[in-house]
């Protein structure tokens, strides 16, 4: 698909904060052009190299987690779900919280690299008061109960920002003095409990309520639970995390996966620290499940995926497919429920680092160390396309959520997937994938040079579908439909390490733990804390399911409140 290229203009007008004198100082842009209008600089959050403590064990990589609470509702669970053998211990955590820390989350971006639209129509942010110390040590003042809040690593500290709020230091600090937290995930479906899951570089796993983090001072996890501790008789996993998901659909499940090849399967609602073990690994290159003898073990399950590390994994909206890639440059796609391998292909060099899944469940996104961001469609089993724009390794994928898909019945025309892409070559890249604009290869039934065509890949390109089960060898270069980016733009002077996709901006982070917050045309500083609601914007888009149109004169467009009929 040949797309159009927007190239930004220096300007260090429209940035929040001190965003835009820091940017323009480092040679940075402030804002990039799409053709729906300007995305600006809004303003940055990053935290204060004062509130850490230690790096255990070498220097981390940030990640990003976006997610959202709402207010919670009265009759709401009494109390929190940690397993405990004190009763205690529970009706004290109960009367901590009032009604509970089992406030339901709106949405969730990030993490596991899932996009999953809210569905109540309240306002996020807004009243959320500052910590009155540095690093957030103290209690949120003026809190109340609901917002949109940004989590994010850095050494051996997580770090929560109020994503509405122009504070560049954080609200709050959690310090872990065992080891850093490496990857994290936030389960907007928690009906109560704990919500927020986190993994450490010593293979340790905690979860905690994210709620009641912000409610209490101190910088030491609040009512957390502990798995997998290094300190206890029975299993103890050493390697360490890599990637952590909550299973959609499937109340308290949770997946951790590491860099020895093997992920767990946890239930939040047993203990964290009975015993249990495993059988060996016969085949370090075969996929082994193992299930725990006993009922009350957890982790509950053991998956030997691949020789090497996992690096990222992703759980498709409805919850039945999971995704791994890893650092044999593989990306496999499991039924989760039946433990089975369906699909998977190889990246065309190295390691692949990241994947996530569109919010239907039709495509999913891997990029790696090949530079390439790959397309991959669930009905060919395959990759279909591949976005050339990056020059080194791309190191976060997201599709944006706010661009409709197709019609599950494949009708729609000229329907649009938007996504973005970050990498090591500190830019941010914008994409349009029109299948049916996409630039196809035609084979000669000869074995000679292609001939190129537009339509479905899955018309004219290697039509026959893979066997179930198999995992299939990197295509050749010349052989798979090719993407330009949309936009390309330099946003941060180190390393990009994630994106995520809100109504209102785009989140970008770098390695270091910079966050820059990108406005959506049309979403200014102003009407930032306005009251069209984000939560209204994102339920009308998740029930009406409307096809962003392609259209060729003007480009794509980005649905704006008021299209969406709202005020």
């Amino acid at each position: 698909m040949a797309a159009t290229s927007y190239s930004s203009s220096s300007s260090a007008a429209g940035a929040g904060g001190g965003g835009a004198a820091a940017a323009t100082a480092a040679g940075l842009k402030t804002y990039f052009k799409t053709p729906e209008g300007r995305y600006k600089l809004q303003y940055e959050k990053a935290h204060s190299a004062a509130v850490l403590h230690y790096n255990h064990g070498g220097k981390t990589v940030s990640q990003l987690t976006v997610a959202y609470l709402k207010e919670r509702l009265t009759g709401q669970g009494s109390t929190p779900s940690t397993p405990s053998s004190s009763s205690g211990m529970r009706s004290a955590a109960a009367r901590l919280l009032g009604t509970g820390n089992g406030s339901r989350a709106l949405s969730f971006v990030g993490g596991n690299g899932v996009s999953r639209a809210v569905s109540e129509s309240n306002r996020v942010g807004g009243t959320l008061g500052t910590s009155t110390s540095l690093g957030g040590s103290q209690a949120v003042t003026n809190y109340d109960g609901k917002g949109a809040y940004i989590i994010y690593n850095s050494a051996d500290t997580l770090f929560i920002s109020d994503l509405n709020s122009q504070d560049k230091d954080p609200l709050k600090s959690i310090h872990f003095s065992n080891s850093n937290p490496l990857c994290h995930a936030f389960d907007s479906e928690a009906k109560e409990g704990h919500d927020l899951i986190i993994g450490m570089g010593s293979g340790d796993v905690y979860s905690m309520s994210l709620r009641q983090q912000l409610q209490e001072p101190g910088r030491k996890p609040v009512a957390a639970q502990h798995y997998n501790r290094g300190d206890k008789d029975g299993m103890s996993i050493s390697s360490r995390c890599t990637s952590v998901a909550w299973v959609p659909e499937c109340e308290g499940m949770f997946v951790v996966s590491h860099s020895d090849g093997n992920l767990y399967v946890y239930d939040k609602c047993r203990d964290g620290n009975t015993e249990c073990t495993f059988p060996a690994i016969k085949d370090p290159a075969q996929l082994m499940v193992s299930h725990a003898k006993s009922s009350k073990s957890n982790p509950i399950a053991r998956w030997h995926v691949c020789h090497g590390s996992i690096n990222a994994i992703s759980f498709s909206p409805d919850g039945a497919y999971l995704a791994t890639v890893g650092r044999d440059g593989y990306l496999r796609v499991f039924d989760f429920s039946k433990e089975q391998l369906i699909f998977g292909g190889k990246s065309y060099y190295g390691a692949l680092l990241c994947c996530t899944w569109s919010s239907d469940g039709k495509y999913l996104l891997t990029g790696g160390e090949d530079d390439l961001v790959q397309v991959w469609s669930m009905d060919d089993r395959k990759t279909v396309a591949w976005g050339e724009g990056h020059n080194s390794w791309v190191s976060g994928v997201a599709f944006d959520p706010y661009w409709s898909p197709p019609n599950a019945d494949g009708t729609g025309e000229n329907a649009v997937y938007r996504f973005g892409s970050v990498g090591q070559d500190t830019q941010l890249l914008l994409w349009d994938l029109a299948m049916d604009e996409i630039v196809v290869p035609l084979r000669h039934p000869s074995g000679g040079s292609p001939t190129f065509s537009s339509g479905s890949p899955s018309a004219h390109w290697d039509s026959a579908c893979p066997p179930t089960g198999i995992l299939q060898p990197s295509p050749r270069m010349r052989d798979v439909p090719k993407l330009s980016p949309l936009v390309a733009h330099r946003v941060h002077a180190d390393p990009l390490s994630g994106v995520v996709f809100s109504t209102e901006s785009i989140v970008t982070i770098c390695r270091e733990g910079l966050i820059k917050i990108w406005a959506r045309p049309g979403h200014s500083e102003n009407n930032q804390q306005s009251n069209s609601s984000e939560f209204a914007l994102s339920n009308t888009v998740s029930k009406d399911r409307a096809i962003t149109s392609f259209s060729k004169a003007s480009g794509s467009s980005f649905k704006q409140p008021s299209s969406l009929g709202l005020t």
